[in-house]
């Protein structure tokens, strides 16, 4: 057991392998349960107040114990372990969301949290498989992410419109820009993917490189947050 929890493991991950399919599969899953129970969930309900708690427990315990492992492993580094990309961002507005209710969280929770953590689940950056405690962490954390943006959305349909594209967009910009020119050059970051793509396989391989990789950043997630809003509206939001 003690490689369960070791900074190193002899288990390589491998995408698209029986057990990464196997967690895309239960992420489908509840995905598939939320929206058939997307009438059953008034702020009132037993069993909205029930998954409000359970999802706010999941990405707290989730957050704190990787912290905690790395700690723990003496592996802590600043531009790694911080929660600055943008499905930390969202884990912590999804959190925050779920607690209060404010809908400033939830808008902002919706839009960047749902389609990056599942993105994640499909290109995942984790060199662990299943025999490792960070691969379960990983996949635990970024499911539940996707669900509790989702789950608040669904709660409060009404919250989700196009002017709430563009605040978020609008503030997607500025904290890429904060990344961009502050963190990411002062701590030798990679926050956001700004600096250089991920080292998996991943959409952003297509982007191109020097200022077109921006450009398109930019571009993809404005494109990304309309089509969102408008699969929501024409499925999703109640009358």
């Amino acid at each position: 057991m003690e490689n369960f929890f070791d900074a190193r493991s002899d288990y390589p991950f491998q995408v698209f392998s029986t057990s990464h399919l196997l967690a895309l599969s239960g992420a489908l899953f509840g995905f598939l349960c939320l929206i058939l129970m997307k009438d059953r969930l008034p702020v009132k309900a037993q069993l909205f107040q029930r998954m409000r708690w359970l999802l706010f427990s999941i990405l707290l315990i989730s957050e704190v114990s990787y912290q905690y492992w790395a700690i723990t492993q003496d592996i802590w580094n600043f531009s790694i372990h911080m929660p600055l990309h943008l499905c930390g961002i969202a884990s912590l507005a999804a959190m925050l969301g779920l607690l209060s209710l404010r809908p400033f969280w939830i808008k902002l929770s919706f839009f960047i949290g749902i389609f990056p953590a599942f993105l994640a689940l499909v290109t995942p950056e984790i060199p662990y498989d299943y025999q490792h405690f960070r691969f379960w962490l990983f996949f635990i954390q970024h499911t539940a992410i996707s669900w509790a943006c989702l789950f608040l959305g669904l709660a409060f349909p009404n919250m989700i419109t196009i002017r709430t594209v563009f605040l978020v967009y609008a503030l997607l910009l500025v904290y890429a820009a904060i990344i961009g020119f502050l963190v990411n050059p002062l701590t030798e970051s990679n926050y956001l993917y700004l600096a250089r793509r991920p080292s998996t396989v991943s959409p952003l391989d297509f982007f191109g490189d020097g200022v077109w990789y921006y450009i398109n950043l930019c571009l993809a997630a404005l494109l990304l947050f309309f089509m969102q809003n408008l699969l929501f509206h024409k499925l999703f939001k109640k009358a």
